[in-house]
């Protein structure tokens, strides 16, 4: 059970839509057993709800990114409450609109967050005090806070609540450790942790929590619901920029300030994207000038490769198509300009 239709042939599908969609995200750590005929029936009923997006699945939990057609956004929930386990799920809409997902996905995973952390290092039935918008602003700004971004340094590259600490972690397996060396010695201090939904936090403070810190607080719904109930409720948003998203949008704007630079010009810019070149589909940020300079690739040398012929191109990117790191990748078509997702595809 997979879509068979390339990218070009879902794009057409969305764009007859004749209806509005809503992003929206969820998830819940939870036991969760026989998980290959548990993906098999969700992938089976929400394809009949017209459902698009990414879903995890493991012993774990759930996790999921989603787009789901407007007239369905009720049946929707109600489906996914109809299971014991996730009675008590809360779902978060997207904060800016658009195009997002164009199939749907449902994986078997081991984690549904890959912290990939022994499994006695945390213990999820202890995990941080969640706080709501107003009082997260309240408590980070107390003597002894500390606030901390739980996303990878590419996210937080265009946005961040200010003076927060932000990992030098390009994965996720990164992260839990670094955030522990970082802040060795703080474990009296309060300690705030933030990320995009809320999900990254969970396991994060339960790690912490473990670790000896004895005051760990974690952002309510994540920088998705922040963002919601600072505008609904008029308050000063103390997270600037642009909250990056793991779908076609690349980014929600919280703010107007813009923190980031293209990484070709230095120019002030936050806009993602992915490489045009599909050999190396890099992420990185360019500014438009960059964008029609490089015609929106990393790179001259990605540029060029477009400019092949498709039986060169293809026949380049046949002999590349094993997964290689990025200490490796010095190939005439593949400049090792930056660190994030550096593989062939």
């Amino acid at each position: 059970m997979y879509n068979k239709k390339s990218r070009i042939e879902l794009q057409k599908s969305l764009n007859k839509e004749a209806f509005k969609r809503i992003t929206c995200s969820f998830y819940k750590y939870c036991s969760i057993d026989n998980l290959d005929d548990f993906r098999d029936e969700l992938y089976i009923d929400l394809k009949k709800l017209d459902i698009l997006g990414r879903i995890y699945v493991s012993k774990e939990g759930i996790n999921a990114q989603i787009s789901i057609p407007e007239h369905s956004l009720d049946s929707f929930k109600n489906y996914i409450h109809s299971f014991d386990i996730f009675n008590d799920v809360k779902f978060k809409n997207a904060f800016e609109e658009g195009v997002s997902f164009l199939k749907l996905k449902i994986l078997v995973r081991d984690e549904i967050v890959a912290y990939k952390v022994p499994i006695d290092s945390y213990d999820m039935n202890k995990t941080g005090i969640h706080l709501n918008p107003i009082d997260f602003n309240r408590s980070i700004k107390d003597k002894d806070s500390v606030i901390v971004d739980m996303r990878n340094y590419y996210e937080s590259e265009v946005g961040r609540f200010k003076n927060a600490i932000i990992p030098d972690a390009h994965y996720s397996k990164e992260l839990l450790p670094k955030v522990a060396e970082i802040l060795e010695g703080k474990e009296d201090k309060k300690v705030h942790l933030y990320c995009t939904g809320g999900i990254r936090c969970e396991k994060a403070s339960s790690y912490l929590i473990k670790k000896g810190f004895k005051e760990v607080y974690q952002l309510e719904g994540g920088i998705i619901q922040y963002a919601h109930d600072i505008r609904e409720n008029n308050l000063k948003s103390e997270f600037i920029g642009k909250n990056f998203v793991f779908d076609d949008r690349m980014g929600e704007r919280i703010t107007n300030d813009v923190i980031a630079h293209c990484h070709q010009c230095k120019a002030v810019s936050d806009d993602h994207k992915n490489c045009k070149n599909d050999a190396c589909h890099l992420l990185f940020i360019q500014c438009s000038k960059c964008a029609d300079k490089y015609n929106d690739c990393c790179s001259k040398d990605c540029r060029k490769f477009l400019q092949l012929d498709l039986s060169k191109q293809k026949k380049l990117r046949k002999d590349n198509n094993k997964k290689v790191s990025s200490a490796k990748l010095s190939t005439k078509f593949r400049p090792k300009l930056y660190k994030l997702f550096n593989y062939w595809k």
